[in-house]
C-alpha cells in the first residue's frame, strides 16, 4: 500500500480509540511487577543471551546457567553504576529466552529485567517451531496468554510484553498470522507489542492489521526503526499516530554515533521526542566452538559495534546530546519517561 494511502485509512481509523484507556501503572519484571512510576534509567531493547542455532535443532539453553551468570553479571553490575535500574531483554522463546537466567541476573545485580512472550519470523522462519505452521493465530496466542497467566516453563514468571519479529514489506502470510496473534494476546493482556521490524514499509502494514483488529497505535513499538530511509518519513509519521519509535541499535562507531543524533535531532524537532526509545542491542551469543578436537558451548559478544556491553549510550551518545543542546528534562524524557509509558499494561475500560 502507498504510504500517504495507508496513512488516510489509519488516521481516519484511529478516530475510533478514543475511548478511555485505563492504565495498570504497572511494569512486568522476571521479580514480579513493580509500579511503573518506580523504573528509572531504563534500556528497553538489549539482549543477555540469544541462541542462533534455530527452532528445535537443539535443546535451549545449551549453556551451564551458573557459568554463564558469573560471565554477565559483571557487565550488569557496571551498568548499574552508571545508573541504570531497568533492561528489557527481547529474546523471544525458540531463540535463545532463558527466563531463569534472567531471574538470576536479575537479583544479583539488582537491576529489573523484563522478559517476554511471542515469536519470531525474521530471517526466513528460521526461529519458528513447527507447531507455528499448524496453528491459528487464536491458538498461538492462547499459547502466549498462558505465559502471562500461569508463568513461563513451569517458573512462574511472567512475560512484560510481547517480542515478534518479522521482515521487510509486504509481510507475508506467516507473518501476518505472528501480527494477528500478538494482536489477540494484546487486547487479552494488556502487554506491549515490540515488533523486529524490516522496513518503514512493514512498520506502516503492521500498524495497518493490528488496528484493523482494535489495538491502539501506542501499544506498538517499532523495532529497528533506525534503519528506515530519512526521505520516506515513516518516523515521524508513524510516531504523530502514537506509535513508538525504538531507536535500538546505539553502537560506539563515529558515523553511527552521528546518525543516532540526527535522528534525534529530527525527532525534537518535530516535537516527538515524547515517542522515542534508544538501546544497544547488545548481548551474548550461544556458540558451538572446537577446540583440539572437542566441542564446547561459548558466550561471545554481539558484533555490533560495542567492544563494552550496554555502555556506549552513557559514554558517548548522552554526552552528544547534551553537547548539541539536549537538556537533561530531555534526556530523563527519552530513557525515562518513555519506557515507562511504552510498557505499561494496559487495559482497556469495558
Amino acid at each position: 500500500m502507498h504510504r500517504r494511502t495507508f496513512l488516510t485509512i489509519a488516521i481516519l481509523g484511529s478516530l475510533s480509540f478514543a475511548m478511555p484507556t485505563i492504565f495498570s501503572h504497572q511494569i512486568m519484571t522476571v521479580n514480579g511487577p513493580i509500579p511503573a512510576h518506580k523504573m528509572g534509567i531504563t534500556l528497553p531493547h538489549e539482549h543477555i543471551t540469544t541462541d542462533f542455532t534455530g527452532a528445535e535443532l537443539v535443546k535451549q539453553p545449551q549453556y551451564e546457567m551458573e557459568g554463564a551468570a558469573v560471565g554477565i553479571l559483571p557487565y550488569l553490575l557496571e551498568l548499574k553504576a552508571l545508573g541504570c535500574t531497568a533492561l528489557f531483554e527481547c529474546t523471544p522463546n525458540y531463540i535463545g529466552r532463558d527466563v531463569r537466567l534472567l531471574k538470576a541476573l536479575s537479583e544479583r545485580s539488582g537491576i529489573d529485567i523484563v522478559t517476554n512472550t511471542g515469536y519470531y519470523a525474521a530471517v526466513n522462519y528460521k526461529y519458528l517451531p513447527k507447531h507455528f505452521y499448524e496453528e491459528s493465530a487464536e491458538q498461538l496466542s492462547k499459547r502466549w496468554i498462558d505465559e502471562w497467566k500461569h508463568g513461563i516453563d513451569g517458573t512462574g514468571i511472567r512475560p512484560g510484553f510481547i517480542k515478534i519479529g518479522v521482515n521487510k514489506a509486504p509481510l507475508s502470510e506467516h507473518e501476518r498470522k505472528l501480527v494477528e496473534a500478538a494482536a489477540i494476546t494484546h487486547l487479552q493482556t494488556g502487554l506491549t507489542i515490540a515488533i523486529h521490524t524490516g522496513d518503514g514499509p512493514a512498520a506502516a502494514e503492521e500498524l495497518e492489521w493490528l488496528m484493523s483488529k482494535g489495538v491502539a497505535p501506542e501499544a506498538m513499538i517499532w523495532v529497528h526503526a533506525q534503519n528506515d530511509k530519512d526521505d520516506d518519513h515513516y518516523l515521524t509519521d508513524l510516531a504523530r499516530m502514537g506509535v513508538w519509535i525504538s531507536l535500538d541499535g546505539v553502537n560506539a562507531k563515529p558515523l553511527q554515533l552521528k546518525r543516532y543524533l540526527y535522528q534525534l535531532q529530527s525527532m525534537r524537532a518535530e516535537g516527538l521526542l515524547n515517542r522515542v526509545l534508544i538501546s544497544h542491542d547488545d548481548g551474548w551469543a550461544v556458540r558451538s566452538v572446537e577446540k583440539e578436537g572437542k566441542k564446547s558451548i561459548e558466550l561471545s559478544l554481539f558484533d555490533n559495534g560495542n567492544r563494552v556491553p550496554y555502555h556506549t549510550i552513557f559514554s558517548k551518545l548522552v554526552p552528544n546530546l547534551l553537547s548539541s543542546g539536549f537538556t537533561r528534562r530531555d534526556i530523563k524524557q527519552i530513557m525515562v519517561k518513555n519506557p515507562r509509558h511504552a510498557y505499561m499494561i494496559r487495559v482497556r475500560k469495558k
